[in-house]
């Protein structure tokens, strides 16, 4: 990924709070043709599990991204985080001489990590719990694995396969405006938050926090 050093993220406890924040990420393998194969795949992070974390998730048995991971034993995961559109037009500096564009703002996180393959009912059940209770534990009524009958959870346990994804290597990018005059990052903020939309909101929040 290509990396500035103003935009640059290592503090591993902010990326992996985007991590956990933004789960559906994008799976990536290269099988031995040379060929990649992208899925949208949600991810459930564990951070107490090896250097940098590990991430679990599951596929359909009938996508054949499993089998090119199986083989290739590497990955590479990329979450995205909040992003926007920065027009000029919110730069102060543009009333100076004009010398602006509009550029795009992004928080991203990229992990490369060593796969293994499960396809062990115990393990793929364990999975679709936690995967389960990261989403549904905060809800007023949340739903459980085991509110289902267990004959259809087991076929349907049957239906995929497990991914555990070792960490290797983990990068983020927060290109949010730091290389902005001050003036111009108050005036991104002040736009982002009048768009009224929670996109902008959260970029906005990013500006404010990482920007400086």
């Amino acid at each position: 990924m290509y990396q500035p050093p103003h935009f640059r993220e290592e503090r591993t406890d902010v990326l992996h709070a985007l991590m956990r924040a933004h789960p559906l990420a994008t799976l990536i393998a290269t099988g031995p043709d040379g060929e990649p194969e992208a899925n949208v795949i949600p991810m459930l992070l564990d951070e107490g599990r090896g250097a940098m974390g590990t991430l679990k998730a599951h596929v359909a048995r009938a996508n054949p991204q499993w089998k090119i991971l199986a083989e290739t034993g590497r990955a590479l995961v990329i979450f995205q985080g909040p992003d926007a559109y920065i027009t000029p037009s919110w730069y102060v500096t543009k009333e100076e001489n004009h010398k602006v564009v509009p550029t795009w703002n992004y928080a991203i996180v990229q992990v490369r990590g060593n796969v293994t393959v499960h396809q062990d009912a115990a393990w793929l059940a364990q999975q679709i719990r936690e995967l389960t209770q990261s989403q549904e534990g905060g809800r007023k009524q949340p739903w459980a694995v085991d509110d289902a009958p267990q004959n259809f959870i087991d076929a349907q346990i049957r239906g995929i396969v497990g991914l555990e994804i070792e960490i290797t290597a983990i990068e983020g990018k927060w290109k949010v405006s730091q290389n902005r005059p001050a003036a111009d990052r108050t005036g991104v903020v002040q736009g982002l938050e009048a768009e009224g939309n929670v996109a902008a909101s959260d970029m906005a929040g990013l500006v404010k926090t990482f920007g400086g």
